[in-house]
């Protein structure tokens, strides 16, 4: 099986790019109701992943305690405790699967490391639970 069978490709996924405030990112990941986002480069390629532990760590690092001051910091100021491991998209389904079973999301990677989309746990889960039914249906 292609890991690109799970895919949601990056036009469809919400992110923040290296030059966006902390602010924006905050913002973002409260609209769309984010524990973790992926960060991009300008150019597209993967940088990590923010979570809600690096921003509230970050804003105690950063001693800020008006979200208005969080307008003018670059989210590259916040430090990133959490590693959200990438695959490349010629990944086998054994590498996408160990990742998953400790991240919310997989980052999937193209070739040339750009970012091209993401996998989620949650649909993982979901086919290997249709997969069970069908079994028992048998």
């Amino acid at each position: 099986m292609n890991i690109l069978f799970f895919l949601i490709p990056k036009s469809e996924v919400a992110y923040i790019s290296e030059s966006e405030t902390l602010r924006q990112t905050l913002e973002k990941m409260e609209n769309r109701k984010y524990s973790c986002i992926p960060l991009l480069s300008e150019e597209g390629k993967y940088l990590g992943t923010i979570s809600e532990g690096d921003l509230l760590w970050g804003l105690r690092h950063l001693n800020l305690t008006d979200s208005r001051d969080t307008e003018g910091i670059s989210i590259m100021a916040v430090p990133r405790r959490a590693t959200y491991k990438p695959v490349r998209v010629s990944a086998n389904i054994e590498d996408l699967f160990d990742c998953a079973i400790n991240q919310n999301f997989v980052p999937v990677l193209d070739d040339m490391g750009y970012f091209i989309g993401i996998v989620t746990r949650k649909d993982i889960m979901k086919y290997g639970y249709s997969l069970l039914k069908k079994r028992k249906e048998i």
